[in-house]
């Protein structure tokens, strides 16, 4: 005599799993039309046509979603707009945070690191905010929570971090962008003696590599980038460890006005990571050219192939998913 066995999965839990599939499907095509176009010279092609692939893709999702992190606001469609919604509107009411191309130069220049990122989340998770510069600083796991800090100074953190890893200032590892606006951050760093890795573009990838620092040789990420890259950032450390501080940079009567609408209530508020991104968040993210954390699409004759990392929170998995797509290629490369 058989006997069947039946494993029921809740059903929150397989709607999840599945919307996790669907990100990786949002991503690799965004990837995919931005790599079209690599080398070209054309930043605002390649971006924009990311925008159009993530944006078609998104509206085929059984979701009810809102971008809360994007490229830009209302006024600057055909981006993928703060505000805008997105999905069929069958599905769970979810926040989505967004980087159709995170890399543009680095795509247009066909070099390494460009990536199509996004991250979603339950309705209310994410911060919502104008599309602003942040100030941040991040560090990967394994450290006492508030061992750095966005308001102490450069050579504080330093001297905190080495001093909580065990090692000399001068065998710490920064990453910061290659940015006039850095000047100061960039001489304090060095008068610790402390090493600097300089980056044109890409710091959603850059805050990753702290959390990846046996990989990638980075302890500290410091300064100013994107809030949009700053909270995709914060969601993909969430699920792998490591901290993060942010704060907005509104400088100006109408980005604290536009702010306040969002309802940011004090414009000097510093936020912690689970601030920036909470409860249970998923992040999709496929390499658009070659990358440390991941490879660049493949534009053969028959196949077209992506690699694509996931992260989720909730569960501290991270997949990476290879993929071949046969269909597309004959679509697009006939």
């Amino acid at each position: 005599m058989t006997q069947n066995t039946e494993i029921h999965v809740p059903q929150k839990e397989v709607i999840e799993r599945i919307l996790s599939m669907e990100l990786v499907r949002v991503t690799e095509r965004a990837a995919v039309s931005a790599a079209r176009l690599r080398g070209r010279g054309d930043e605002k092609a390649a971006d924009q046509a990311a925008v159009d692939a993530m944006r078609r893709e998104l509206n085929k999702l059984p979701i009810d979603g809102t971008i809360v992190i994007g490229e830009g606001e209302r006024d600057e469609a055909p981006m993928l707009f703060i505000g805008e919604k997105v999905g069929n509107g069958t599905g769970p009411k979810v926040d989505i945070a967004v980087d159709p191309l995170e890399g543009t130069t680095l795509c247009a220049k066909d070099m390494p690191g460009a990536i199509a990122v996004m991250a979603m989340a339950q309705a209310g998770s994410l911060l919502y905010a104008p599309d602003v510069y942040m100030d941040k600083i991040a560090i990967g796991p394994g450290y006492k929570k508030g061992i750095v800090d966005l308001d102490a100074s450069p050579e504080d953190n330093i001297h905190a971090l080495a001093k909580a890893k065990g090692v000399k200032p001068h065998e710490i590892n920064a990453l910061i962008m290659d940015r006039p606006r850095h000047a100061d951050l960039i001489a304090a760093v060095r008068k610790t003696g402390a090493s600097i890795r300089l980056i044109t573009d890409g710091d959603v990838a850059g805050v990753i590599f702290t959390a990846m620092q046996q990989e990638t040789g980075i302890d500290i990420y410091l300064g100013i980038g994107g809030a949009p890259e700053g909270v995709l950032a914060a969601a993909a450390l969430r699920c792998v460890g490591g901290q993060m501080q942010g704060r907005l940079i509104l400088d100006t009567p109408a980005k604290i006005e536009r702010a306040r609408g969002m309802g940011v209530k004090d414009p000097k508020r510093k936020y912690d990571m689970a601030e920036l991104a909470a409860d249970d968040v998923i992040v999709s993210a496929t390499g658009v050219t070659d990358g440390a954390l991941m490879h660049g699409v493949r534009l053969k004759n028959d196949v077209i192939e992506t690699e694509t990392i996931v992260y989720r929170s909730i569960t501290g998995t991270v997949r990476r998913i290879h993929g071949e797509h046969r269909e597309l290629a004959k679509f697009l490369l006939d």
